[in-house]
């Protein structure tokens, strides 16, 4: 099937949200959200059965539908068990993996490339967690859910503490309203990434989240960092980094994961609660967790026949006792199709730019006339002698 042109950013027709489709049960989470534009449809497949994943399918139909084979999808070969219809109106799918969590020792350095081996705690392999059911965690109205879960022996008990993955949906451009106040249209979805309550097992523990992309034609997503003067809406926050798809066979068809470097330690930031977040380079030849939802969607030797790649993103300076302090740590990223949003400069920097820029021009200006009209006085005024 031809290609059909991509609007990126146009407002969607309609953003609807559904719990386990087919299946009726809370037992497990798998959240389908899905956005309806004017020819096609953009399909969203959050889930927590295994390693957190969201799987990101296009069609170029409105009336493409989902649907999940749930004993294939419990079965020792689980592809197929999340499909498409029709299949040819599908034109391009991704998926991102949240795989693990990190906590180490950042007394020395945050850098996870110089943490030494002994410095890192046991690691939190998400795929292990206990995760609560989405029941009374979502909210249909708001397009918002909550994916909360908490690990078990013998990594240490969690207590109260979870780490969580809050999902949010949007039916229209616009910016959001929470730190980091992130530029977002209809065909993105937003991640928040929380770790809260979570004993910390050190003085100066730190985190950290690895991902896993998953990328069609045996290509890999691209890492961009994306520099601007400083902005309103965050101020002193001036990189702005994504992983970009490589569009491969002539394809237009690309997807992005975006995020500024920055996280916050308070459940209420405020720009003095932002936390210095630190990526690092995409490593290649990864292996896709075996019980992620992605090996229900993709052909089963996924490694042979996509591109997937990690990348991890560490949170906080180091000698920082940020999380210690209020034991909350959250990040936010978005989750899209097309090119990413482009933040251009706000009002307020404009006015400043013009205010600072047209200040001397307009000196410049009346300095000029005034010597022309002083000079035309001058010979006005003149009478010769005889």
């Amino acid at each position: 099937m031809p290609e059909k042109p991509v609007a990126c950013g146009v407002d969607a027709i309609a953003v609807s949200m559904e719990y386990n489709p087919g299946l009726n049960s809370s037992s497990h989470n798998l959240l389908h959200v899905w956005a309806v534009g004017h020819n096609d449809t953009i399909h969203y497949v959050w889930s927590t059965i295994g390693a957190p994943t969201v799987l990101l399918v296009y069609t170029g139909s409105q009336n493409s539908t989902l649907h999940v084979n749930w004993t294939k999808l419990f079965s020792p070969s689980p592809y197929g068990a999340i499909y498409v219809e029709p299949a040819d109106s599908v034109l391009y799918s991704t998926a991102v993996i949240f795989a693990k969590v990190f906590e180490y020792n950042g007394v020395n350095t945050s850098n996870l490339l110089k943490v030494p081996a002994d410095q890192f705690y046991p690691t939190y392999d998400l795929a292990n967690f206990t995760w609560e059911s989405l029941d009374g965690k979502m909210n249909e109205t708001m397009l918002t859910a909550t994916f909360q879960g908490a690990a078990s022996s013998p990594h240490g008990a969690f207590g109260n503490g979870s780490i969580s993955f809050e999902v949010t949906a949007y039916e229209e451009s616009s910016r959001d309203t929470q730190l980091p106040h992130l530029l977002h249209t209809a065909n993105c979805s937003k991640v928040n990434f929380v770790v809260n309550g979570v004993p910390p097992r050190g003085n100066h523990s730190h985190f950290a989240l690895e991902i896993i992309t998953v990328e069609e034609g045996g290509e890999h997503k691209r890492m961009d960092s994306i520099r601007s003067i400083d902005d309103e809406y965050t101020p002193t926050i001036f990189e702005m980094a994504q992983l970009v798809s490589v569009p491969h066979n002539h394809s237009t068809m690309t997807s992005f994961l975006q995020w500024k470097t920055t996280a916050y330690r308070s459940q209420h930031a405020e720009r003095a609660d932002s936390i210095h977040c630190q990526y690092y380079q995409l490593q290649t030849n990864c292996i896709v967790p075996r019980s992620s939802i992605a090996h229900a969607y993709f052909l089963e030797d996924l490694e042979s026949h996509y591109g997937v790649a990690a990348i991890n993103i560490s949170f906080g300076s180091e000698d920082s006792k940020a999380y210690e302090e209020g034991r909350y740590l959250s990040w936010s990223a978005l989750i899209g199709f097309g090119e990413p949003p482009k933040d251009t400069f706000s009002t307020l920097v404009i006015a400043i730019l013009a205010v600072g820029l047209g200040t001397p021009v307009v000196l410049l200006v009346a300095g000029s006339i005034t010597a022309l009209v002083t000079r035309r006085k001058r010979y006005s005024e003149y009478e010769p002698i005889n």
